[in-house]
């Protein structure tokens, strides 16, 4: 008997209110104030969650006979002696105590034979029936496949909801044919008033992240939509015009990347073979097929875009902006030419960004594979060598160390601290390189050096370490770069030149060996520059390219953040903004790349003259080669020269610096521009918030000077349930698409084989595949998916996406779809909506309960979404939809509409109208599909015209509906549900359950008024009975305190097991006294009320207080269920 003594003991004395709780497939536990029966609900045959019986069938317990009774009493008598005194087997008479011990004993013992006895007999009368034939298994009926009848573009032909295929929520079938519609129809298109302006309730303009057309959408992008797009239906559903602006970004060197990859992969050609020109034709189709792949995508995950207005970074006008904003900053010089470290693939062959290095950790010696490298031949990494230089005209040597041997080939000085007594007879003298003819100095540097690290003595390599760097302009050092563009060392290195740099590092220990210069090699823990394309090792290298000066720009960027202009949230997110604006450096924009805008700046060979190419003054920038010659001929007057525009291309980071303004026409000002700029919202991952967001706020103001966007959302990066960083590589990258369909193991195995990974990696991944998604992914569909991520988004840095919690959504969908199929049978074919939202005055309690609540979820909602707080907006409507309409009202309204009166069906089915014609509006920002699917299904109100859920009204507080005391009186109610229903379930009772309510006279009138719904709202209910407070309690009840002025009571004489009961209850009290006597113990310490602490005596006090009122519960327990046992 699924008894918990704990809270038998609350039920019958102490009055103490309770709150049965269900776990949710939602975000947290809930109270469940509007859950159904303690059973189960779920099931695709129970539309709208009806509490069901459970499974298990127990029986009631078997009635105590005569006979048990006498032989309890012929026990007695035989230990009694004819003067009345019972002795022991001693001889001795027996205490009070041990007589009572034995009775119970002997008690228990006849009334255990009596249960075997009655057992026995069923046993024989079952075994003498004959045996019932097993049923067969129930086959598995084959649903007729969806055939959808719509055309690509047609309103969707909603076809009858009995058909096998729409009996029970499937997102193949609702959201099929729905997004072709409202594309065609231009439902996503902003729209303007009468006079050609946006509406006077405003604007609201998302341009959207592009995603980069190398491949296809991962999932951190169904993220993004889900945000964005949730925010722009909400935006368009409160009657603002609402632009949310697609495109995509050409993504230069991951698209050249992979594209390269893939030609060696099929062809083993480089894009050499092809030259430029043809190799750029060859990128520009795989651009036209995945830019069609990602289409597809982003319209399955419902995103609301404004098509006809679709942007991509080398469109014509966004091309124009690029050019445009080039030569602008190199006329103001802002953009200028210098001979910088940059970070060097050697693979790839360009320079990149930091935000394409990653940085390996490493704790010590570690061996690893270097892509253009055997992979037997292994590098070693995260060493630290120690070697020699010998000091000019001297015998001495000062030692230095390097994780990169092969690096001190470029030396060009050997610095100390100034401060340093072992070094200051060297100041001003010079060391000898091994390899090489040449002079090394020794300098004084006290910010690069710390004489307590290592020998206080530091090689210096100018043009190959950052550090270095500054201090060769500190010292006006020579910078020898030591690096062909393809990794191998160049002229300058004597011995070494055309070795590879990772076989030079053996090289130049082996030859410091010989030498004598070697002194030792040691453990380093140490970070490794990595390319994210090509696994390369990065080299920091000295080339002449083109900067960007950011520090004014910055400045003005930082001050429109703090000032309110803009407005960065997560807070964290702005406050990582303002850190990078005080901290920001000049950026390089040249990529030695093909794909991508070519510079618009040409180089002016003069003829006969030596020049540098790396000297900015040889250099002019044009909108057009015509431009750039007008300027040299006016540079250099009388010269004979010739234009040869440099062959890089610019940093994929400056065209999307311009999104915001670019996608609306700029630099010509059109009609989108003027109406649609700035933007309203940004919102990206706040891992680009510097690299991408700071770029757009700093060209903006300096371009437009306006923000770009009032805005600026981060949302979280996503990470699979373990919390590890989505990686091909680890097999956990998943594709929304496998997400909403659902796929198998194999299938997920079987997608490794398309991609360039290696074959060693696809097993790698494989293995991870099994870890993240041991059954494959099920099939969840967008609007589950959608929502999900809307309710991860709490602000943290990281998303753990759980498919189990997804698929939980899924559920709910089907919950949604089920309650609203049902409440259309309730409502009727022929049910026509009132004119508008409004009272009538002869609502039910629960109508103007359910009213009050449908509006402020309104309220709340539209607070939350304001505020950008998705997990809470999520929650109020999960709550609405699961807990109150379906769980509640269109429970209660049953009675109402199949039994009422014709006055009090027309209201609940109106009322019913209304809150389910509001909670698909109110959630359809976050589950387009199945709110548009449903929506059709139900009438519309006389004189509303609205095509689609995409263009009606969103839910807005409305004071009219707006009822505290309804509020009140139905929660008291639905608490004598709650506790009805708690009783029920710990004493079995399914079928028949007699319930009274004991309640004060103030509010024995609403209860009286009710006991029809808390019929209808309690499964295997057959009665509800109210009693005055100051009347007898039926007897045999089971008591659960409500509050102080009233008690739900249940029948549970002939219900429950009683012998169970006592002996649980004997049980409790027998644990309960221990722990009294060892608190009282605890009491009675000596200086207890001088050692503890005030507020612990009085917990302590308080313990032993519900102590004893627990005993003393059940004490009265044991007594009444012995009584009912007579």
């Amino acid at each position: 008997m699924p008894t918990a003594l704990g809270r038998i003991t609350r039920l019958i004395s102490l009055q103490i209110p309770r709150r049965s709780i269900v776990p949710l497939p939602h975000f947290q536990i809930q109270p469940a104030l509007y859950t159904r029966n303690m059973a189960t609900n779920s099931g695709s045959s129970n539309p709208i969650g009806e509490a069901v019986p459970a499974t298990n069938n127990v029986q009631e317990a078997t009635p105590v006979s005569q006979e048990t009774k006498d032989a309890i009493a012929q026990s007695a008598e035989a230990h009694a002696s004819t003067d009345g005194v019972v002795l022991g087997a001693d001889g001795k008479p027996k205490s009070a105590k041990q007589l009572e011990k034995e009775r119970q004993k002997a008690e228990k013992a006849a009334r255990f034979a009596a249960k075997k006895a009655a057992q026995d007999a069923d046993k024989a009368k079952q075994a003498a029936q004959p045996k019932k034939e097993k049923k067969a298994k129930k086959e598995e009926v084959n649903v007729e496949p969806y055939v959808e009848l719509t055309k690509p573009g047609d309103k969707k032909v909603l076809q009858d909801l009995e058909l096998p295929a729409l009996k029970n929520y499937d997102p193949q079938v609702v959201e099929s044919a729905w997004y072709s519609w409202w594309e065609k129809s231009g439902f996503f298109e902003p729209e303007f008033g009468p006079d050609g302006k946006p509406k006077p309730e405003g604007t609201f303009v998302v341009p959207a992240p592009p995603p980069n057309v190398t491949g296809a959408l991962h999932i951190g992008h169904a993220l993004t939509i889900a945000i964005q797009d949730t925010l722009v239906r909400w935006n368009r559903m409160l009657g603002k015009t609402v632009l949310f602006l697609p495109g995509f970004d050409h993504a230069g060197l991951s698209c050249q990347s992979a594209v390269e990859k893939r030609l060696w992969v099929q062809e083993k050609k480089t894009r050499h073979d092809y030259g430029r020109k043809d190799f750029i034709d060859i990128i520009w189709k795989w651009k036209d097929d995945y830019h069609s792949r990602i289409t597809g995508q982003l319209k399955r995950l419902g995103a609301s875009y404004d098509w006809t207005r679709e942007a991509f970074t080398m469109d014509e006008n966004l091309s124009a902006a690029v050019v445009e904003t080039f030569v602008r900053l190199h006329e103001e010089g802002i953009i200028y030419r210098a001979n910088r470290l940059v970070n060097w693939c050697t693979q790839l062959n360009t320079t990149l960004s930091n935000l394409e290095v990653d940085q390996k950790e490493i704790s010590g010696r570690t061996l690893l594979s270097v892509p253009g490298y055997d992979p037997e031949d292994k590098v070693e990494f995260g060493a630290i060598t120690s070697f020699a230089y010998e000091i000019e005209a001297s015998d001495e040597k000062i030692i230095v160390a390097t994780t990169r041997p092969e690096t001190m080939l470029g030396d060009t000085a050997v610095a100390v601290h100034p401060d340093d007594e072992r070094y200051k007879h060297l100041h001003g003298k010079f060391v000898k390189h091994p390899f090489v003819d040449r002079k090394i100095p020794i300098v004084c540097d006290s910010i690069v050096v710390d004489m307590a690290f290592g020998t206080g003595a530091v090689k210096i390599t100018p043009a190959h370490d950052p550090n270095d760097y500054e201090v060769g302009k500190r010292h006006n050092l020579e910078f020898i770069n030591i690096l062909n563009d393809d990794g191998t060392l160049n002229n300058t290195c004597g011995e070494f030149t055309g070795m590879k740099r990772f076989h030079a590092r053996k090289a130049v220990v082996e030859k410091l060996t010989e030498r004598g210069l070697f002194v030792e090699v040691k453990d380093n823990p140490m970070s490794i520059p990595v390319c994210s394309k090509s696994g390369d090792i990065i080299e920091p290298v000295l080339k002449p390219q083109w900067w960007v000066s950011q520090q004014a720009m910055a400045d003005v960027a930082a001050e429109a953040v703090r000032s309110g202009q803009i407005k960065i949230q997560p807070a964290v997110s702005e406050a990582d903004f303002q850190r990078w604006m005080e901290n920001v450096q000049d950026w390089c924009i040249s990529r030695q790349l093909w794909w991508g805008h070519q510079a618009p700046v040409y180089y002016v060979q003069i003829e006969g003259e030596e020049q540098d190419r790396g000297d900015g003054k040889w250099w002019v920038s044009g909108r057009t080669k015509e431009a750039a010659q007008e300027k040299a001929e006016k540079q250099f007057p009388g010269k004979k020269f010739e234009l040869i525009q440099d062959e890089d291309v610019l940093d994929t980071w400056f065209s999307s610096g311009l999104w915001p303004f670019s996608t609306l026409g700029w630099p010509k000002v059109t009609p989108d521009y003027e109406n649609f700029y700035p933007t309203s919202l940004l919102e990206t991952g706040w891992d680009i918030l510097f690299f991408w967001v700071a770029r757009m706020v700093m060209l903006g103001i300096k371009l437009t000077g306006q923000v770009p966007f009032k805005e600026v959302f981060c949302h979280s990066l996503v990470r699979d349930a373990q919390g590890r960083k989505m990686s091909k590589t680890l097999g956990n990258v998943v594709d929304p698409i496998d997400m909403i369909e659902g796929i198998s193991l194999d299938d997920l195995h079987a997608k490794l084989l398309v991609g360039n990974l290696d074959p060693r990696e696809i097993e790698k991944a494989k293995t991870g595949q099994k870890l993240s998604y041991p059954n494959g992914i099920p099939q969840c569909g967008t609007d589950a998916l959608r929502f999900a991520f809307c309710a991860y988004t709490t602000g943290g840095r990281d998303i753990n996406l759980d498919v189990v919690r997804v698929e939980g959504y899924r559920k709910f969908c089907n919950k949604i779809y089920n309650a609203t199929k049902f409440a259309l049978m309730r409502l009727g074919p022929d049910f026509v909506p009132a004119a508008k939202i409004e009272k009538t005055g002869k609502e039910s309690l629960v109508e103007r309960w359910i009213l009050h609540k449908y509006n402020k979820a309104a309220k709340d909602i539209n607070k939350h979404l304001e505020a950008r707080n998705f997990f809470e907006a999520t929650n109020s409507v999960y709550n609405y939809w699961l807990y109150e309409l379906c769980d509640v009202y269109i429970e209660n309204s049953k009675y109402l509409i199949l039994e009422g009166t014709e006055e009090q069906k027309i209201s609940a089915q109106q009322t019913l109208y209304t809150c389910l014609d509001g909670a698909l509006r109110m959630i359809h920002p976050f589950m387009p599909y199945v709110t548009e699917e449903l929506w059709q299904r139900i009438p519309r109100r006389p004189q509303d015209s609205t095509p689609t859920i995409v263009k009606a009204a969103y839910p807005v507080y409305n004071e009219q509906l707006h009822d505290p005391e309804a509020e009140t009186n139905f929660e008291l109610v639905f608490s004598v549900v709650k506790g009805a229903r708690s009783l029920m379930a710990e004493y079995n009772v399914l079928q028949g359950a007699k319930i009274f309510v004991q309640a004060d006279a103030s509010i024995n009138g609403v209860i009286a008024e009710q006991s029809p719904s808390i019929v209808a709202l309690i499964k295997g209910c057959e009665s509800c009975e109210v009693l005055a407070s100051g009347s007898e309690q039926p007897e045999g009840c089971a008591v659960y305190a409500i509050n102080k002025d009233c008690n739900a009571l249940l029948l549970v004489k002939g219900h429950a097991d009683l012998d169970a009961e006592i002996a649980k209850a004997e049980k409790k009290i027998g644990k309960i006294q221990q722990q009294q006597a060892q608190m009282q113990k605890l009491l009675a310490q000596k200086d207890y009320e001088n050692k503890v602490p005030e507020n612990v005596r009085a917990q302590n006090a308080e313990k032993l207080e519900t102590m004893k009122a627990e005993t003393e519960n059940l004490d009265r327990i044991v007594a009444q269920f012995k009584k009912l046992l007579l």
